[in-house]
């Protein structure tokens, strides 16, 4: 029975192969590898083991109901020392990745292009699990889903909206949907008739949708700016994702 599979009743001190292990998973390379990746804060971990992601182990300075393998609980100074956060939070855990599943060709498919912020891509998993939007998809220079800024970020909204990592071009190129992007330069969203079945593309922070994806667009869409002054370049992208699901589906 090793270190991982034995169930601890008592306080124990992390070993150097747990720490080894999980700051690993800070790195893509390490999460693809071993297919890990780490959750933190009794939310985020009940969210993931109530939608059936496979725990491999759990850290705690407390009980936490249900669990009762792979638990060991540790102290708070202990947890420090294997947290990803300033301030660490009274539980850790390591998933297993879940296999990837295929996007299906209905309802709104939002589509990222080279999203790089962690806290944005966590945001807009939030905000797609809100709308009921069950399916992303990202270019393969978009952060990864599994990053633990974009787990903490999505809130366990994560285990809710399948991800799927491809060629944006090779994807829209054979997708049937009509392909709607959010550009600086486009038809005021808020005045169109939009489908029910869509793909919404979203950019880079600084950039927004590439010239390439931009091309293969069936329609732009802006969001209007009110303001009197208008000295707003942009709006943040995960806001601008927020605004535009919202009237897709209230439209």
């Amino acid at each position: 029975m090793n270190k991982f599979t034995q169930v601890q009743k008592y306080m124990i001190l992390i070993s150097k192969s747990q720490i080894k292990l999980i700051t690993s998973l800070h790195q893509k390379k390490y999460r693809d590898k071993l297919g890990l990746f780490v959750a933190e804060g009794p939310k985020v971990i009940k969210e993931l083991l109530d939608a059936g992601i496979k725990i491999h182990s759990l850290f705690s300075t407390e009980n936490f109901k249900g669990i009762t393998q792979n638990f060991y609980i540790v102290t708070k100074r202990e947890i420090n020392k294997i947290s990803y956060l300033k301030t660490a939070n009274t539980s850790l855990a390591v998933f297993e990745i879940p296999s990837q599943r295929p996007i299906s060709e209905n309802g709104i498919i939002v589509v990222l292009d080279a999203v790089r912020d962690p806290g944005n891509l966590g945001t807009i998993i939030r905000i797609c699990d809100w709308f009921g939007v069950t399916q992303l998809v990202c270019s393969l220079d978009t952060v990864d889903f599994y990053n633990p800024k974009v787990v903490q970020a999505s809130m366990g909204s994560n285990s809710r909206v399948n991800v799927l990592y491809v060629s944006l071009r090779e994807y829209i190129e054979k997708s049937n949907l009509p392909i709607y992007g959010g550009c600086l330069e486009g038809e005021n969203v808020f005045s169109q008739s939009l489908p029910k079945d869509v793909v919404i593309v979203l950019g880079n922070e600084a950039n927004g949708i590439s010239k390439e994806i931009t091309s293969l667009l069936t329609k732009k869409i802006t969001i209007p700016q009110f303001g009197d002054q208008k000295k707003t370049e942009s709006l943040n992208v995960a806001t601008a994702a927020a605004i535009i699901i919202s009237e897709f589906k209230r439209k």
